[in-house]
């Protein structure tokens, strides 16, 4: 196999070029060389994919078996559609990361790979969209909606498309796992969100690697939820937190009532933690029939506190310092508990 990775220097894509060189496949990165380190071994190509001489520069260095795209999270629909077409002459298959926000329904509604996805245009700027007075549905989702139906209009039944929720491990950028795992080591009395038992479904981005690279070397077409499909309850995820950062914290479980109530943001203030019925309620299991295979939560757990605690450093990210409440914030809701 020769495949291009679009990105390919941190958390995602850098384990997919990891992982494709250890198949012993010729890999290739396009990236601006902006973020992240380069994997040692890969052939990279610098530019920028907005940029449509860059774009035919990196085509005149084909032909590529599969494209994996790790990098379209930020792009307007229009820009995805001018890669994809500068690129289809060279590539063969074409794997899209995307999202469970491209669906109409989430995070309210159980979802499965054939529910109803948002409408935007291919070619749809970076104004299209918008996001609901309760957060959903987001400009985000519309955009990576309209980044789908631009990558199926060139690459037709040779496109593939992996949604994943909430993506965990080793490397990650966006701070949700290491937050917690920070706050688990600190102890004390630990807000959480009940029920204890809510199931949630996160996937180590190993396991969603190792799933791009099996659907590249396919002939599968369409969409993939790629979430968890045992999940872990919230109280098992804590706990593992507090095995294996040795903390001695105590979970005190508060409804979800209360803590809207005392305005603590869902999402970003508690990782993991929405209220929406549907949030954790994706369907899997057409991506574990074609191949998806997920390791423990607590694994990921694990590992990600082995990684953090090696100091683990990920890439400077604006997301990282959205998460996590304040310790003073905090205090004071147990206090009035």
């Amino acid at each position: 196999m020769r495949i291009l990775v679009m990105g390919g220097t941190w958390f995602l894509g850098k384990r997919i070029a990891e992982d494709a060189l250890a198949r012993g496949w010729e890999v290739a990165t396009f990236n601006r060389g902006l973020s992240g380190r380069d994997v040692p071994g890969v052939e990279t190509f610098r530019g920028d994919r907005t940029n449509i001489t860059d774009l035919n520069r990196l085509a005149a260095q084909g032909p590529w078996d599969a494209a994996i795209d790790t990098s379209s999270s930020d792009l307007a629909p229009r820009d995805v559609l001018a890669a994809a077409t500068a690129l289809r002459p060279v590539v063969h298959r074409w794997v899209h990361i995307s999202t469970v926000s491209v669906y109409q329904g989430w995070p309210h509604l159980s979802l499965t790979d054939d529910s109803p996805l948002l409408e935007c245009p291919p070619d749809a700027d970076e104004s299209y969209g918008y996001t609901g007075a309760d957060g959903s549905p987001t400009q985000y989702g519309f955009q990576k909606a309209g980044g789908e139906r631009a990558v199926t209009e060139v690459f037709g039944d040779a496109a593939v498309f992996l949604r994943p929720g909430v993506i965990l491990g080793p490397g990650e950028y966006v701070g949700r796992l290491p937050w917690w795992l920070e706050r688990a080591k600190r102890g004390g009395r630990i807000l959480a969100p009940a029920p204890a038992e809510q199931r949630i479904q996160p996937v180590d981005v190993r396991d969603v690697a190792r799933f791009a690279l099996t659907q590249a070397t396919g002939s599968a077409r369409g969409g993939f939820n790629v979430t968890h499909p045992d999940g872990i309850s919230f109280r098992d995820f804590l706990e593992a937190c507090l095995t294996e950062t040795g903390g001695a914290g105590a979970p005190v479980w508060v409804d979800p009532s209360v803590l809207v109530e005392q305005g603590v943001k869902q999402w970003t203030e508690l990782p993991l933690w929405r209220t929406h019925a549907g949030v954790w309620a994706v369907d899997s299991s057409r991506a574990v029939a074609a191949g998806l295979e997920c390791r423990t939560i607590a694994e990921t757990v694990r590992d990600t506190w082995r990684w953090w605690a090696a100091d683990g450093r990920p890439v400077d990210h604006p997301r990282w310092a959205e998460h996590g409440i304040a310790p003073e914030t905090e205090a004071k809701i147990l206090a009035s508990l």
